[in-house]
Protein backbone atom coordinates (compact mmCIF):
# COMPACT_ATOMS: atom_id res chain seq x y z
CA UNK A 1 0.00 0.00 0.00
CA UNK A 2 1.38 3.44 -0.98
CA UNK A 3 1.73 5.50 2.21
CA UNK A 4 0.61 9.10 1.88
CA UNK A 5 0.58 12.55 3.41
CA UNK A 6 -2.79 14.32 3.33
CA UNK A 7 -2.77 18.06 2.63
CA UNK A 8 -5.99 19.74 3.76
CA UNK A 9 -6.65 22.65 1.38
CA UNK A 10 -8.04 25.78 3.05
CA UNK A 11 -7.96 27.70 -0.24
CA UNK A 12 -4.36 28.93 -0.40
CA UNK A 13 -2.78 29.73 -3.77
CA UNK A 14 0.31 27.77 -2.68
CA UNK A 15 -1.44 24.53 -1.66
CA UNK A 16 -0.38 22.81 -4.89
CA UNK A 17 3.17 23.96 -4.22
CA UNK A 18 3.12 22.16 -0.85
CA UNK A 19 2.10 19.02 -2.73
CA UNK A 20 4.87 19.41 -5.28
CA UNK A 21 7.52 19.93 -2.59
CA UNK A 22 6.40 16.81 -0.72
CA UNK A 23 6.41 14.79 -3.96
CA UNK A 24 9.94 16.05 -4.70
CA UNK A 25 10.98 14.27 -1.50
CA UNK A 26 9.78 11.03 -3.15
CA UNK A 27 6.82 11.02 -0.78
CA UNK A 28 3.32 10.50 -2.13
CA UNK A 29 0.70 13.01 -1.01
CA UNK A 30 -2.87 13.97 -1.87
CA UNK A 31 -4.56 17.35 -1.67
CA UNK A 32 -8.16 17.25 -0.45
CA UNK A 33 -10.65 19.99 0.53
CA UNK A 34 -10.26 21.04 4.16
CA UNK A 35 -13.50 19.28 5.18
CA UNK A 36 -12.97 15.98 3.33
CA UNK A 37 -10.34 14.13 5.34
CA UNK A 38 -10.22 10.44 4.26
CA UNK A 39 -11.07 8.83 7.60
CA UNK A 40 -10.48 5.11 7.58
CA UNK A 41 -7.66 5.24 5.01
CA UNK A 42 -4.85 3.16 6.59
CA UNK A 43 -2.21 4.55 4.21
CA UNK A 44 -2.31 8.08 5.73
CA UNK A 45 0.78 8.76 7.86
CA UNK A 46 0.61 12.54 8.38
CA UNK A 47 -1.42 15.70 7.79
CA UNK A 48 -0.51 19.20 6.58
CA UNK A 49 -2.93 22.13 6.93
CA UNK A 50 -2.50 24.73 4.16
CA UNK A 51 -2.78 28.49 4.20
CA UNK A 52 -5.97 30.38 3.37
CA UNK A 53 -7.13 33.76 2.04
CA UNK A 54 -9.25 34.16 5.21
CA UNK A 55 -8.44 35.27 8.73
CA UNK A 56 -9.24 32.63 11.35
CA UNK A 57 -11.73 34.96 13.04
CA UNK A 58 -13.65 35.74 9.81
CA UNK A 59 -17.26 34.58 9.76
CA UNK A 60 -16.69 32.83 6.43
CA UNK A 61 -13.35 31.28 7.39
CA UNK A 62 -12.98 27.57 6.68
CA UNK A 63 -13.14 25.68 9.96
CA UNK A 64 -12.98 21.99 10.89
CA UNK A 65 -12.99 19.91 14.05
CA UNK A 66 -9.50 18.42 14.34
CA UNK A 67 -10.32 16.24 17.34
CA UNK A 68 -10.59 13.08 15.21
CA UNK A 69 -7.23 13.79 13.56
CA UNK A 70 -5.18 15.25 16.40
CA UNK A 71 -3.26 12.61 18.30
CA UNK A 72 -3.76 10.01 15.56
CA UNK A 73 -1.43 11.59 12.99
CA UNK A 74 1.46 14.06 13.09
CA UNK A 75 0.12 17.48 12.02
CA UNK A 76 1.90 20.49 10.50
CA UNK A 77 -0.04 23.75 10.10
CA UNK A 78 1.27 26.32 7.61
CA UNK A 79 0.34 30.01 7.96
CA UNK A 80 -3.48 29.91 8.33
CA UNK A 81 -3.17 26.26 9.36
CA UNK A 82 -0.84 27.28 12.21
CA UNK A 83 -3.05 30.21 13.23
CA UNK A 84 -6.19 28.04 13.10
CA UNK A 85 -4.74 25.43 15.48
CA UNK A 86 -3.55 28.11 17.90
CA UNK A 87 -6.82 30.05 17.76
CA UNK A 88 -9.12 27.05 18.23
CA UNK A 89 -7.13 25.85 21.24
CA UNK A 90 -7.38 29.10 23.21
CA UNK A 91 -4.59 31.17 21.69
CA UNK A 92 -4.92 34.66 20.22
CA UNK A 93 -4.62 35.65 16.57
CA UNK A 94 -4.80 39.36 15.76
CA UNK A 95 -4.16 41.65 12.80
CA UNK A 96 -0.45 42.46 12.62
CA UNK A 97 0.60 46.09 13.04
CA UNK A 98 2.16 45.82 9.63
CA UNK A 99 1.40 43.06 7.17
CA UNK A 100 4.14 40.45 7.07
CA UNK A 101 5.00 39.88 3.42
CA UNK A 102 8.33 38.80 1.98
CA UNK A 103 11.71 37.91 3.44
CA UNK A 104 12.38 37.41 7.13
CA UNK A 105 15.07 35.51 9.02
CA UNK A 106 14.90 33.08 11.91
CA UNK A 107 16.58 35.15 14.62
CA UNK A 108 16.22 32.39 17.22
CA UNK A 109 15.03 28.79 17.01
CA UNK A 110 15.21 25.51 18.91
CA UNK A 111 17.97 23.57 17.20
CA UNK A 112 16.93 20.38 19.01
CA UNK A 113 13.34 20.41 17.83
CA UNK A 114 12.81 17.63 15.25
CA UNK A 115 10.95 19.98 12.87
CA UNK A 116 13.97 22.32 12.73
CA UNK A 117 16.76 19.74 12.47
CA UNK A 118 19.63 20.95 10.22
CA UNK A 119 18.06 24.39 9.70
CA UNK A 120 20.85 26.95 9.40
CA UNK A 121 21.44 29.98 11.63
CA UNK A 122 19.59 33.11 10.49
CA UNK A 123 17.84 31.06 7.79
CA UNK A 124 15.65 33.08 5.42
CA UNK A 125 11.91 32.35 5.47
CA UNK A 126 9.04 33.80 3.43
CA UNK A 127 6.13 35.45 5.20
CA UNK A 128 2.72 36.14 3.68
CA UNK A 129 0.09 37.01 6.26
CA UNK A 130 -1.88 39.98 7.60
CA UNK A 131 -2.51 38.34 10.99
CA UNK A 132 -0.13 37.05 13.60
CA UNK A 133 -0.32 34.75 16.63
CA UNK A 134 -0.02 37.05 19.67
CA UNK A 135 -0.63 34.41 22.35
CA UNK A 136 -0.23 30.64 22.29
CA UNK A 137 -2.46 28.10 24.09
CA UNK A 138 -1.06 26.93 27.44
CA UNK A 139 0.29 23.62 26.16
CA UNK A 140 2.03 25.16 23.12
CA UNK A 141 5.63 26.41 23.08
CA UNK A 142 7.50 28.75 20.74
CA UNK A 143 10.26 26.98 18.78
CA UNK A 144 11.26 29.79 16.38
CA UNK A 145 11.05 33.60 16.13
CA UNK A 146 12.05 36.33 13.69
CA UNK A 147 12.95 39.88 14.69
CA UNK A 148 9.32 40.93 14.08
CA UNK A 149 7.31 37.74 14.65
CA UNK A 150 7.58 36.22 18.13
CA UNK A 151 5.71 33.05 17.16
CA UNK A 152 7.27 32.09 13.83
CA UNK A 153 6.88 28.39 14.75
CA UNK A 154 5.50 26.38 17.65
CA UNK A 155 4.90 22.85 18.91
CA UNK A 156 2.21 21.46 21.20
CA UNK A 157 4.17 20.02 24.12
CA UNK A 158 4.12 16.23 24.26
CA UNK A 159 2.38 16.02 20.87
CA UNK A 160 3.35 15.61 17.23
CA UNK A 161 1.67 18.90 16.33
CA UNK A 162 3.51 21.87 14.84
CA UNK A 163 2.67 25.20 13.27
CA UNK A 164 4.77 27.64 11.21
CA UNK A 165 3.61 31.14 10.25
CA UNK A 166 5.98 31.24 7.26
CA UNK A 167 5.72 29.23 4.01
CA UNK A 168 8.27 26.37 3.84
CA UNK A 169 6.91 25.35 0.42
CA UNK A 170 8.04 28.50 -1.43
CA UNK A 171 11.41 28.83 -3.11
CA UNK A 172 12.46 31.85 -1.00
CA UNK A 173 12.34 29.90 2.28
CA UNK A 174 15.92 28.66 2.14
CA UNK A 175 15.54 25.61 4.38
CA UNK A 176 11.88 24.98 3.54
CA UNK A 177 12.52 21.64 1.86
CA UNK A 178 14.57 20.54 4.89
CA UNK A 179 11.70 21.46 7.23
CA UNK A 180 9.18 19.54 5.10
CA UNK A 181 11.57 16.59 4.97
CA UNK A 182 11.94 16.68 8.74
CA UNK A 183 8.17 16.45 9.02
CA UNK A 184 7.23 13.87 6.36
CA UNK A 185 10.31 11.61 6.72
CA UNK A 186 11.60 11.90 10.30
CA UNK A 187 8.38 12.74 12.15
CA UNK A 188 5.81 10.87 10.02
CA UNK A 189 8.19 8.02 9.14
CA UNK A 190 7.79 8.31 5.36
CA UNK A 191 9.83 5.76 3.39
CA UNK A 192 10.46 8.05 0.35
CA UNK A 193 9.56 5.29 -2.10
CA UNK A 194 7.45 7.37 -4.51
CA UNK A 195 9.39 7.60 -7.79
CA UNK A 196 8.84 7.65 -11.54
CA UNK A 197 9.93 4.01 -11.79
CA UNK A 198 7.60 2.87 -8.99
CA UNK A 199 4.74 4.88 -10.51
CA UNK A 200 5.22 3.22 -13.90
CA UNK A 201 5.40 -0.26 -12.37
CA UNK A 202 2.22 0.13 -10.28
CA UNK A 203 0.30 2.05 -12.97
CA UNK A 204 1.04 -0.45 -15.75
CA UNK A 205 -0.10 -3.28 -13.47
CA UNK A 206 -3.26 -1.34 -12.58
CA UNK A 207 -4.01 -0.51 -16.25
CA UNK A 208 -3.69 -4.17 -17.25
CA UNK A 209 -6.14 -5.13 -14.51
CA UNK A 210 -8.52 -2.22 -15.23
CA UNK A 211 -8.62 -2.53 -19.02
CA UNK A 212 -8.08 -6.25 -19.63
CA UNK A 213 -8.54 -6.89 -23.36
CA UNK A 214 -10.74 -3.80 -23.87
CA UNK A 215 -9.96 -1.35 -26.64
CA UNK A 216 -8.99 2.22 -25.74
CA UNK A 217 -8.94 5.41 -27.81
CA UNK A 218 -6.86 8.47 -26.91
CA UNK A 219 -6.73 11.94 -28.45
CA UNK A 220 -3.14 13.13 -28.91
CA UNK A 221 -2.31 16.83 -28.98
CA UNK A 222 1.46 16.70 -29.41
CA UNK A 223 1.84 17.97 -25.84
CA UNK A 224 3.68 16.33 -22.96
CA UNK A 225 0.69 15.02 -21.00
CA UNK A 226 -1.16 13.19 -23.77
CA UNK A 227 2.12 11.85 -25.20
CA UNK A 228 3.28 10.36 -21.87
CA UNK A 229 -0.22 8.95 -21.26
CA UNK A 230 -0.10 7.27 -24.67
CA UNK A 231 3.33 5.69 -24.10
CA UNK A 232 2.31 4.47 -20.64
CA UNK A 233 -0.90 2.92 -21.99
CA UNK A 234 0.99 1.40 -24.91
CA UNK A 235 3.33 -0.28 -22.41
CA UNK A 236 0.30 -1.75 -20.63
CA UNK A 237 -2.06 -2.75 -23.46
CA UNK A 238 -0.11 -2.39 -26.73
CA UNK A 239 -2.20 -2.83 -29.88
CA UNK A 240 -5.48 -2.33 -27.98
CA UNK A 241 -4.67 1.39 -27.81
CA UNK A 242 -5.52 3.59 -30.80
CA UNK A 243 -4.35 7.22 -30.76
CA UNK A 244 -5.96 9.94 -32.87
CA UNK A 245 -4.00 13.10 -33.74
CA UNK A 246 -6.19 15.82 -35.30
CA UNK A 247 -4.66 18.66 -37.33
CA UNK A 248 -7.01 21.64 -37.10
CA UNK A 249 -4.70 23.69 -39.30
CA UNK A 250 -3.47 25.91 -36.45
CA UNK A 251 -0.46 23.83 -35.41
CA UNK A 252 3.11 25.08 -35.65
CA UNK A 253 4.98 24.79 -38.94
CA UNK A 254 5.40 21.12 -39.99
CA UNK A 255 4.19 20.05 -36.53
CA UNK A 256 1.58 17.57 -37.78
CA UNK A 257 4.14 15.69 -39.85
CA UNK A 258 6.95 15.86 -37.28
CA UNK A 259 4.91 14.84 -34.25
CA UNK A 260 3.20 12.04 -36.17
CA UNK A 261 6.65 10.73 -37.06
CA UNK A 262 7.73 10.91 -33.39
CA UNK A 263 4.67 8.93 -32.33
CA UNK A 264 5.26 6.26 -34.95
CA UNK A 265 8.88 5.94 -33.81
CA UNK A 266 7.58 5.33 -30.28
CA UNK A 267 5.62 2.37 -31.61
CA UNK A 268 2.22 3.94 -31.06
CA UNK A 269 -0.78 2.99 -33.16
CA UNK A 270 -1.66 6.48 -34.45
CA UNK A 271 -4.27 7.78 -36.87
CA UNK A 272 -3.44 11.25 -38.22
CA UNK A 273 -6.41 13.31 -39.43
CA UNK A 274 -5.98 16.45 -41.52
CA UNK A 275 -9.20 18.34 -40.77
CA UNK A 276 -7.82 21.81 -41.49
CA UNK A 277 -10.31 22.58 -44.29
CA UNK A 278 -13.25 22.06 -41.91
CA UNK A 279 -11.78 24.37 -39.28
CA UNK A 280 -10.79 27.15 -41.68
CA UNK A 281 -14.31 27.14 -43.11
CA UNK A 282 -15.96 27.30 -39.68
CA UNK A 283 -13.59 30.01 -38.41
CA UNK A 284 -13.99 32.31 -41.43
CA UNK A 285 -14.76 35.85 -40.29
CA UNK A 286 -14.74 35.01 -36.55
CA UNK A 287 -12.77 37.50 -34.45
CA UNK A 288 -14.01 37.01 -30.88
CA UNK A 289 -11.49 34.85 -28.93
CA UNK A 290 -14.03 32.80 -26.98
CA UNK A 291 -15.97 31.97 -30.15
CA UNK A 292 -12.76 30.79 -31.79
CA UNK A 293 -12.09 28.49 -28.83
CA UNK A 294 -15.62 27.06 -28.86
CA UNK A 295 -15.59 26.45 -32.61
CA UNK A 296 -12.25 24.64 -32.39
CA UNK A 297 -13.30 22.71 -29.26
CA UNK A 298 -16.56 21.51 -30.82
CA UNK A 299 -14.85 20.80 -34.14
CA UNK A 300 -12.23 18.66 -32.42
CA UNK A 301 -14.94 16.64 -30.63
CA UNK A 302 -16.82 16.09 -33.91
CA UNK A 303 -13.70 14.93 -35.80
CA UNK A 304 -12.46 12.78 -32.92
CA UNK A 305 -15.90 11.21 -32.46
CA UNK A 306 -16.19 10.40 -36.16
CA UNK A 307 -12.76 8.74 -36.24
CA UNK A 308 -13.30 6.86 -32.98
CA UNK A 309 -16.54 5.35 -34.31
CA UNK A 310 -14.57 3.78 -37.15
CA UNK A 311 -12.79 1.60 -34.58
CA UNK A 312 -14.78 -1.45 -33.51
CA UNK A 313 -15.63 -2.25 -29.90
CA UNK A 314 -13.94 0.71 -28.20
CA UNK A 315 -14.91 0.82 -24.52
CA UNK A 316 -12.56 3.40 -22.99
CA UNK A 317 -11.50 6.98 -23.66
CA UNK A 318 -8.05 7.82 -22.30
CA UNK A 319 -7.02 11.39 -21.48
CA UNK A 320 -3.82 13.06 -20.35
CA UNK A 321 -5.52 14.66 -17.34
CA UNK A 322 -2.97 15.53 -14.64
CA UNK A 323 -3.32 16.22 -10.92
CA UNK A 324 -3.75 20.03 -11.00
CA UNK A 325 -6.76 19.46 -13.32
CA UNK A 326 -8.38 17.18 -10.72
CA UNK A 327 -7.79 19.07 -7.48
CA UNK A 328 -10.96 20.51 -6.08
CA UNK A 329 -9.74 24.07 -5.53
CA UNK A 330 -11.63 26.55 -3.40
CA UNK A 331 -12.13 30.21 -4.19
CA UNK A 332 -12.19 32.79 -1.38
CA UNK A 333 -15.99 32.56 -1.45
CA UNK A 334 -15.84 28.85 -0.71
CA UNK A 335 -17.29 27.82 -4.08
CA UNK A 336 -15.58 25.26 -6.26
CA UNK A 337 -13.62 27.02 -8.99
CA UNK A 338 -11.98 23.97 -10.53
CA UNK A 339 -13.35 20.48 -10.25
CA UNK A 340 -12.56 17.45 -12.39
CA UNK A 341 -11.13 18.51 -15.73
CA UNK A 342 -12.79 16.79 -18.68
CA UNK A 343 -11.83 17.96 -22.14
CA UNK A 344 -14.83 18.99 -24.20
CA UNK A 345 -17.30 16.56 -22.62
CA UNK A 346 -16.07 13.69 -24.80
CA UNK A 347 -17.10 10.76 -22.57
CA UNK A 348 -20.71 11.97 -22.31
CA UNK A 349 -20.99 12.28 -26.07
CA UNK A 350 -19.27 9.01 -26.86
CA UNK A 351 -20.63 6.89 -24.01
CA UNK A 352 -17.17 5.59 -23.09
CA UNK A 353 -15.58 4.84 -19.74
CA UNK A 354 -12.79 7.22 -18.76
CA UNK A 355 -9.15 6.21 -18.23
CA UNK A 356 -6.70 8.82 -16.86
CA UNK A 357 -3.34 7.18 -16.08
CA UNK A 358 -1.60 10.47 -15.13
CA UNK A 359 -4.29 11.91 -12.88
CA UNK A 360 -2.06 11.62 -9.78
CA UNK A 361 0.92 13.49 -11.27
CA UNK A 362 2.08 17.10 -11.37
CA UNK A 363 3.58 18.38 -14.65
CA UNK A 364 7.21 17.97 -13.52
CA UNK A 365 6.42 14.38 -12.47
CA UNK A 366 4.87 13.69 -15.89
CA UNK A 367 8.19 14.70 -17.44
CA UNK A 368 10.13 12.42 -15.09
CA UNK A 369 7.86 9.52 -16.01
CA UNK A 370 8.38 10.31 -19.71
CA UNK A 371 12.15 10.15 -19.27
CA UNK A 372 11.87 6.90 -17.33
CA UNK A 373 9.83 5.50 -20.24
CA UNK A 374 12.67 6.41 -22.62
CA UNK A 375 10.81 9.08 -24.58
CA UNK A 376 12.86 11.56 -26.66
CA UNK A 377 13.80 14.71 -24.76
CA UNK A 378 12.32 17.10 -27.33
CA UNK A 379 8.85 15.63 -26.68
CA UNK A 380 9.26 15.76 -22.91
CA UNK A 381 10.53 19.35 -22.75
CA UNK A 382 8.04 20.82 -25.21
CA UNK A 383 6.63 24.16 -24.13
CA UNK A 384 2.91 24.32 -23.29
CA UNK A 385 0.86 25.13 -26.39
CA UNK A 386 -2.79 26.25 -26.40
CA UNK A 387 -5.39 23.71 -27.55
CA UNK A 388 -6.77 26.11 -30.19
CA UNK A 389 -3.17 26.56 -31.38
CA UNK A 390 -2.24 29.59 -33.45
CA UNK A 391 -5.91 30.61 -33.69
CA UNK A 392 -5.53 32.44 -30.36
CA UNK A 393 -2.20 33.95 -31.42
CA UNK A 394 -3.77 35.58 -34.47
CA UNK A 395 -5.64 38.61 -33.19
CA UNK A 396 -8.68 39.02 -35.41
CA UNK A 397 -10.09 36.70 -38.03
CA UNK A 398 -8.31 33.57 -39.25
CA UNK A 399 -7.13 33.04 -42.83
CA UNK A 400 -4.70 30.55 -44.35
CA UNK A 401 -2.38 33.42 -45.29
CA UNK A 402 -2.27 34.72 -41.70
CA UNK A 403 -1.55 31.21 -40.41
CA UNK A 404 1.24 30.85 -42.98
CA UNK A 405 2.82 34.16 -41.87
CA UNK A 406 2.60 33.23 -38.20
CA UNK A 407 3.92 29.70 -38.71
CA UNK A 408 6.97 31.04 -40.56
CA UNK A 409 7.71 33.72 -37.96
CA UNK A 410 7.10 31.33 -35.06
CA UNK A 411 9.38 28.70 -36.61
CA UNK A 412 12.26 31.20 -36.78
CA UNK A 413 11.71 32.27 -33.15
CA UNK A 414 11.43 28.76 -31.68
CA UNK A 415 14.34 27.38 -33.71
CA UNK A 416 16.38 30.41 -32.66
CA UNK A 417 15.69 29.65 -28.99
CA UNK A 418 16.93 26.10 -29.56
CA UNK A 419 20.02 27.24 -31.50
CA UNK A 420 20.99 29.73 -28.77
CA UNK A 421 20.40 27.16 -25.99
CA UNK A 422 17.56 29.26 -24.59
CA UNK A 423 14.58 26.97 -25.24
CA UNK A 424 14.78 25.03 -21.96
CA UNK A 425 15.35 28.24 -19.97
CA UNK A 426 11.94 29.53 -21.05
CA UNK A 427 8.57 28.18 -19.85
CA UNK A 428 6.63 29.14 -22.96
CA UNK A 429 7.30 31.10 -26.14
CA UNK A 430 5.57 32.01 -29.37
CA UNK A 431 4.80 34.75 -31.84
CA UNK A 432 1.61 36.82 -31.94
CA UNK A 433 0.27 38.18 -35.24
CA UNK A 434 -1.07 41.66 -34.53
CA UNK A 435 -4.15 43.11 -36.25
CA UNK A 436 -2.20 46.17 -37.42
CA UNK A 437 -0.02 47.12 -40.34
CA UNK A 438 2.90 49.49 -40.19
CA UNK A 439 4.97 51.52 -42.60
CA UNK A 440 8.42 50.22 -43.42
CA UNK A 441 11.18 50.54 -45.99
CA UNK A 442 12.66 47.58 -47.87
CA UNK A 443 15.28 48.48 -50.43
CA UNK A 444 14.07 51.73 -51.97
CA UNK A 445 10.42 50.84 -51.59
CA UNK A 446 7.90 51.87 -48.97
CA UNK A 447 6.07 48.88 -47.42
CA UNK A 448 2.85 48.63 -45.46
CA UNK A 449 2.89 45.20 -43.85
CA UNK A 450 2.14 43.31 -40.67
CA UNK A 451 3.67 43.58 -37.21
CA UNK A 452 4.33 40.60 -34.95
CA UNK A 453 5.08 40.40 -31.24
CA UNK A 454 7.45 37.88 -29.71
CA UNK A 455 6.34 36.43 -26.36
CA UNK A 456 8.59 34.43 -24.02
CA UNK A 457 8.02 33.92 -20.31
CA UNK A 458 9.67 32.22 -17.36
CA UNK A 459 7.50 30.41 -14.83
CA UNK A 460 7.28 27.29 -12.68
CA UNK A 461 3.55 26.61 -12.78
CA UNK A 462 1.96 29.20 -15.12
CA UNK A 463 0.07 30.76 -12.18
CA UNK A 464 2.51 33.66 -12.35
CA UNK A 465 5.05 34.44 -15.07
CA UNK A 466 7.70 37.01 -15.86
CA UNK A 467 8.86 38.04 -19.32
CA UNK A 468 12.06 36.27 -20.25
CA UNK A 469 15.10 38.54 -20.26
CA UNK A 470 16.47 37.26 -23.56
CA UNK A 471 19.81 38.63 -24.84
CA UNK A 472 19.53 41.72 -27.03
CA UNK A 473 21.80 40.08 -29.61
CA UNK A 474 19.39 37.15 -29.86
CA UNK A 475 16.33 39.40 -30.22
CA UNK A 476 18.11 41.45 -32.89
CA UNK A 477 18.98 38.31 -34.86
CA UNK A 478 15.43 36.89 -34.64
CA UNK A 479 13.88 40.23 -35.60
CA UNK A 480 16.19 40.58 -38.57
CA UNK A 481 15.52 36.99 -39.73
CA UNK A 482 11.74 37.33 -39.46
CA UNK A 483 11.62 40.62 -41.36
CA UNK A 484 13.96 39.34 -44.09
CA UNK A 485 12.53 35.83 -44.48
CA UNK A 486 8.81 36.08 -43.71
CA UNK A 487 6.89 37.67 -46.53
CA UNK A 488 4.29 40.06 -45.13
CA UNK A 489 6.07 41.18 -41.94
CA UNK A 490 8.08 44.39 -41.60
CA UNK A 491 8.07 45.01 -37.83
CA UNK A 492 8.88 42.88 -34.75
CA UNK A 493 8.10 43.82 -31.12
CA UNK A 494 8.94 42.07 -27.84
CA UNK A 495 6.25 41.70 -25.15
CA UNK A 496 7.64 42.64 -21.70
CA UNK A 497 4.43 42.16 -19.70
CA UNK A 498 4.35 39.92 -16.64
CA UNK A 499 1.49 37.75 -15.36
CA UNK A 500 -0.32 39.26 -13.56
CA UNK A 501 -1.53 41.71 -14.80
CA UNK A 502 -1.17 40.32 -18.34
CA UNK A 503 -1.77 36.68 -19.28
CA UNK A 504 0.78 34.47 -21.04
CA UNK A 505 -1.32 34.19 -24.18
CA UNK A 506 -2.83 37.30 -25.75
CA UNK A 507 -6.27 35.74 -26.23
Amino acid sequence: MQEKIIILDFGSQTTQLIGRRVRELNMYCEIVPYNKFPFGDPSVIGVILSGSPFSVYDEKAFKIDLSDIRGKYPILGICYGAQFMAYTNGGKVEPANTREYGRAHLATFDHNNPLLKDVRENSQVWMSHGDTITSLPESFKIIASTDKVAVAAYQAEGEKLWGVQFHPEVFHTEDGTQILKNFVVDICGGKQDWSAASFIETTVAHLKEQLGDDKVVLGLSGGVDSSVAAVLLNKAIGKNLTCIFVDHGMLRKNEFRNVLHDYECLGLNVIGVDASEKFFTELAGVTEPERKRKIIGKGFIDVFDEEAHKIKDVKWLAQGTIYPDCIESLSITGTVIKSHHNVGGLPEKMNLKLCEPLRLLFKDEVRRVGRELGMPEHLITRHPFPGPGLAVRILGDITREKVRILQDADDIFIQGLRDWDLYNKVWQAGVILLPVQSVGVMGDERTYERAVALRAVTSTDAMTADWAHLPYEFLAKVSNDIINKVKGVNRVCYDISSKPPATIEWE
